[in-house]
């Protein structure tokens, strides 16, 4: 009995580097049940074709988001990920969905749509928050800040360009001590920079990393879920080559807890 014991707990110590690994790297970990339920969730069937592709699970997991929780989301699109935040924070957590008034040519349809769906059963906890791209004001401090291919627009002649040290700055504030930022974006050739925001669509990984730590931010890890080695990351995202199947980066970051 004891040599068994002996045996498990070499076992054990030999296996938590491992899982320390996973942890710093973005590995895939068991996906709670409350972030299965909301995306199983009858009122997004219509989305759920999207899911393997675009790893829901795995990018839901690796954010965090838990019930009960503030999160604001970047630039919403189509309510993709909105439907599933607001599925996981619940009736007691509250969504956030930022919307630039210089995306309104692109996503007036959405916003549209939204005004109509966040008055309704089960979308009630979403919030839409109409403003400036370079000013984030949220009405409270939110666990997690989220943005999913918008990042590198933020660069971008037609939403300022914004001041995105100040920007960043402002993210940091916004959330509460240990809260997380969270960016999914098309992965630019390494040493870009933000050469391509405008015309790819891309931003180097790299980049974005020195910018938002230079906000305050501590860089938590990465996530592979999205990654794609066959993207030579030369075309536009919205060539037909590539489109729904870029090399995408998942970048984690937390503000201090103190």
């Amino acid at each position: 009995m004891k040599t068994n014991l002996r045996i498990s707990l070499i076992a054990m110590a030999l296996a938590a580097p491992l899982v320390a690994f996973a942890a710093a790297s973005g590995g895939k970990g068991a996906t709670p049940a409350y972030v299965t339920a909301a995306i199983n969730d009858a009122a997004r069937k219509d989305d759920a074709a999207d899911d393997a592709r675009r790893k829901l699970a795995e990018v839901m997991t690796f954010a965090e988001v838990k019930p009960g929780q503030k999160v604001a989301e970047l630039v919403p699109g189509q309510g993709y990920w909105t439907k599933v935040f607001s599925g996981i924070v619940g009736p007691s957590g509250q969504v956030y969905t930022v919307w630039p008034n210089e995306m309104d040519k692109y996503s007036a349809e959405s916003f549209k749509k939204w005004q109509d769906l966040s008055t309704k059963a089960p979308y009630t906890n979403v919030k839409l928050l109409h403003q400036a791209a370079a000013k984030l004001d949220l009405p409270e401090s939110v666990d997690l800040v989220f943005t999913v291919q918008n990042y590198h627009d933020y660069h971008d002649k037609f939403m300022g360009p914004v001041d995105m040290a100040s920007f960043n700055k402002q993210v940091f504030s916004a959330l509460k001590p240990g809260g997380l930022y969270v960016i999914v974006d098309h992965v630019a050739p390494a040493g870009s920079g933000f050469a391509d925001t405008d015309t790819t669509h891309r931003v180097d990984p790299e980049a974005v990393k020195k910018e938002v730590e230079a906000a305050g931010f501590k860089f938590e890890g990465s996530s592979d879920a999205l990654r794609n080695p066959d993207d030579k990351h030369e075309v536009g995202v919205f060539d037909k080559s590539i489109r729904g199947h870029t090399d995408q980066f998942i970048y984690k970051f937390r503000k201090p807890a103190h």
